[in-house]
C-alpha cells in the first residue's frame, strides 16, 4: 500500500495551512473563568466564512454540488490542521454528516442540502456521542415508519454545537432493524444546554413524536458515518498533540535549570522521546483506518477493526503527550493566560468522544475472535 498523499490531498492541507495562520488558540477564557458557563455562545463564524471561501468546506462533494470529490483522508489533513490551532468549528460533524447525504441521502435531499452546506450557508452537526451500538439496538433514538414519514422519540446528550447548527443528524433504531439517519431542523428539536468538558456550548436534544419526511431519513450510512466521525477525531487528536509537543520543546529549549536547557537533560528527552513514538504511532494507524474508509479495500478485518486501532492510539498517545506537556512545563503550564490548558480540555474532550481504550481494544478483540472461528 502506498500511503503518499495525492497532489489534491496536499494541496488542501496547504490550503489549510493558509485558512489557520493567525488563529489564536487562546482566543476563549478558561472554562475556570466562566463560572461554568460556556466559553463561548456559539462557533467562530468568520473562520467558518474563510473555510468556505478556500473550498475546505466541500472537500468530500462532487464537483456538481461545488466541491472537490475527494476522500476521508483530505478531510483528515484539514482536521489535523484546525486542531492545531483548536480551531473553533463545526467542520468534522458538518463535512462528514454532508458526505453521508450525498453517499446514502435521497435526491430531493441531496438537492436541498449539499451545496448549500458546500457554500457553509447550511451548517450539520450529528447527535453521534451517548449511547453508539454497531447494530443500533443501544441508540437512544427510536425511529418507526408511519405512511410516508417516520416519527422520533428519545433523548440524546452531548450534541456539539446542537444550538448553532441548522439541521441535526440523528441516528435511531428501528426496533430490531438496521439502524435509520434522520436529518432534523434545529427548530424542530427542543435543546437543553449542556457544557462540554472543554467548556464549549453542547446540547441535550429531546425529540418527542418528531416527523421527518422519509426523503429526510437514510435508511443506510449510520456505520460509515460513525467511523468518518472517530478518524475524524483521531485527526484532531494528532493534529493537538503534535502542537503540544512542539510547544514543549520549545518551552523546555528556552528554560534553564542549573545552567543549562532543560531539553538537554536525559530525563527530559526521553519523556519527550516517548510522546514522539505515540505521536508516530497514532499518525499510521489514522492513515491506515482513513485508507481503507476511502478506498473500500477489503482486509483481514472489517473497517471497523482499523478504526478501533486507530482510536485506541488517539485516545491513549493524546492524553499521555498532554500529561507529559503539564509535567515538563511544570508550574507554567497551570497557568490559564497561557494556552497549554485549552489544548488539555480539548485533549480530555477528543478522549472521551473516542470513547475508551479499553472500550476499543475489547471490540478489537471480538472482532479477531469473530475471525478466527470464521
Amino acid at each position: 500500500m502506498d500511503f503518499t498523499f495525492s497532489e489534491e490531498q496536499q494541496a488542501a492541507a496547504e490550503a489549510a495551512r493558509g485558512v489557520f495562520t493567525g488563529v489564536a488558540p487562546d482566543g476563549v477564557p478558561s472554562p475556570a473563568k466562566t463560572q461554568g458557563r460556556p466559553v463561548a455562545e456559539g462557533f467562530d463564524r468568520d473562520l467558518w466564512t474563510k473555510l468556505a471561501g478556500a473550498d475546505l468546506l466541500s472537500l468530500m462533494l462532487d464537483e456538481q454540488y461545488g466541491g472537490g470529490g475527494l476522500d476521508v483522508v483530505a478531510l483528515c489533513l484539514v482536521l489535523r490542521e484546525s486542531a492545531r490551532v483548536l480551531a473553533r468549528v463545526p467542520l468534522l460533524e458538518s463535512a462528514a454528516a454532508s458526505a453521508a447525504v450525498q453517499a446514502y441521502g435521497s435526491a430531493e435531499l441531496k438537492e436541498t442540502v449539499l451545496a448549500a452546506a458546500g457554500r457553509g450557508e447550511t451548517v450539520l452537526t450529528v447527535a453521534s456521542h451517548g449511547r453508539t451500538g454497531h447494530d443500533g439496538a443501544e441508540l437512544a433514538v427510536s425511529a418507526r415508519a408511519e405512511g410516508d414519514a417516520w416519527v422520533l422519540d428519545g433523548v440524546q446528550t452531548a450534541v456539539p454545537w446542537a444550538f448553532d447548527a441548522d439541521l441535526v443528524v440523528v441516528p435511531a433504531h428501528t426496533g430490531g432493524g438496521r439502524p435509520v439517519l434522520a436529518v432534523v431542523p434545529r427548530a424542530e428539536l427542543l435543546i437543553g444546554e449542556q457544557v462540554s468538558t472543554a467548556g464549549e456550548r453542547w446540547g441535550e436534544v429531546r425529540l418527542e413524536s418528531v416527523r421527518v419526511p422519509g426523503a429526510y431519513v437514510l435508511e443506510e450510512g449510520w456505520e460509515w458515518l460513525r467511523d468518518v466521525l472517530a478518524v475524524g477525531n483521531c485527526a484532531v487528536a494528532l493534529g493537538l498533540g503534535e502542537r503540544v509537543l512542539r510547544m514543549t520543546a520549545e518551552y523546555t529549549s528556552g528554560r534553564e535549570q542549573f545552567g543549562h536547557p532543560l531539553a538537554t537533560f536525559q530525563a527530559v528527552a526521553v519523556q519527550a522521546a516517548d510522546r514522539y513514538i505515540d505521536l508516530r504511532a497514532m499518525e499510521v494507524t489514522l492513515w491506515q483506518a482513513a485508507w481503507r474508509i476511502s478506498s473500500g479495500t477489503r482486509g483481514v478485518l472489517p473497517v471497523a477493526g482499523d478504526v478501533a486501532v486507530a482510536k485506541v492510539w488517539a485516545a491513549e498517545g493524546v492524553r499521555r503527550v498532554v500529561q507529559t506537556a503539564q509535567h515538563l512545563h511544570g508550574g507554567f503550564g497551570a497557568d490559564a493566560d497561557y494556552s497549554l490548558h485549552r489544548y488539555h480540555a480539548w485533549a480530555k474532550q477528543v478522549e472521551l468522544a473516542l470513547g475508551p481504550a479499553g472500550g476499543s481494544e475489547e471490540a478489537l478483540g471480538e472482532m479477531l475472535a469473530a475471525h478466527s472461528v470464521g
